[in-house]
């Protein structure tokens, strides 16, 4: 349930309603924005009377909302949240973001020649997978430590903002010390031990990846779990999920952006690499994001995709990707941002 207070009401009457309500056994959830107030209460509301409620005359209005995360939810967070990593801003009307980089890091110089190539064509964050969730156990499952290193000395001689994927809680305090934005991969959006750990252990951003066979409302409550354990700072990845088609690796389900923005507050950003699995496609489908809405796009990008440790043949190399920044820069202007 959200309660809209009137604007000029006394903080005292408000302090009060808010006591009734916890003395009743809900979670307060006060919101103040530029323009609103509202107090979400979660719990059951079932017994709350709308109309005694919306008689108090510092009650402007009484919502019931069916959708069963609150936190994420637009209606209790009215204004799009912006996330900041290290000065660079997602979400809102700000800049698209433009993340590039390896689907594995390969070792210190490959890392740091692809942290300036990436740079140059336009990207503002360099993503790399140090610990790798691989299909088969024989497969290349990353540096681990040393991959997260040499990003550290990546961004030491780039500047850009490091993205990588937590496999983990005990890697927790690792990527807290080193990693700007932690990545959730797609088969850890239901892990949700892992999901209250990152809520509870870290305040960096989190990039939240859709499930390869989940509905819209079991990501978002993935969110919930982490916004509800302490950390707000949530950005969703659409990532493509799994269906019938067999010539992409999954569906990207561009949908979603328009969903996202209208059920929730949290930046919503574009993974076209892992969608088509294709580099082929990539361009197309991210200049349809960029157009959809997306405030970002995560882009796998190597100087020789047909040599990668993981994932070749996903990988844009790096004068594509420039090209492909420069398309949709043209996009998102038409429509009143940028790149």
């Amino acid at each position: 349930m959200i309660i809209t207070i009137k604007r000029t009401s006394d903080a005292a009457l408000i302090e009060q309603l808010i006591a009734d309500f916890k003395s009743q056994g809900f979670e307060v959830h006060d919101s103040v924005g530029t323009d609103y107030h509202l107090i979400g209460l979660i719990g059951d509301t079932v017994h709350v009377d709308e109309l005694k409620v919306k008689a108090n005359p510092i009650v402007e209005n009484v919502t019931r909302i069916a959708a069963p995360y609150k936190k994420a939810n637009r209606l209790f967070h009215p204004e799009d949240t912006v996330i900041d990593v290290n000065g660079i801003k997602i979400g809102g009307n700000e800049k698209v973001v433009v993340i590039g980089g390896p689907c594995s890091v390969e070792g210190l110089d490959h890392i740091c020649d692809l942290a300036e190539k990436v740079k140059a064509a336009g990207a503002v964050m360099l993503r790399g997978g140090a610990y790798k969730p691989r299909t088969s156990p024989y497969a290349f499952q990353g540096l681990e430590t040393e991959g997260i290193l040499d990003m550290v000395e990546a961004r030491n001689r780039t500047g850009l903002p490091v993205v990588s994927e937590l496999m983990d809680s005990d890697q927790i305090d690792e990527f807290e010390k080193y990693v700007d934005v932690i990545q959730i991969g797609a088969r850890n959006m239901q892990n949700f031990t892992l999901l209250k750990a990152v809520g509870k252990r870290t305040t960096k951003p989190i990039l939240l990846k859709r499930g390869l066979a989940n509905t819209i409302e079991e990501w978002i409550m993935s969110a919930e779990y982490i916004m509800a354990n302490g950390n707000e700072k949530v950005i969703l990845c659409e990532r493509g999920i799994r269906t019938f088609e067999k010539y992409t690796r999954n569906t990207l389900d561009l949908s979603v952006i328009p969903i996202i923005k209208e059920k929730t507050h949290l930046p919503i950003i574009i993974d076209p690499s892992h969608a088509t699995g294709n580099w082929k496609y990539i361009e197309k489908m991210s200049l349809a994001a960029v157009a959809a809405g997306a405030d970002g796009l995560i882009i796998e990008v190597h100087n020789q995709p047909e040599c990668a440790w993981s994932d070749g043949a996903q990988c844009l190399k790096p004068e594509k990707f420039a090209q492909l920044i420069e398309k949709a820069r043209k996009i998102a202007q038409v429509i009143g941002r940028d790149i």
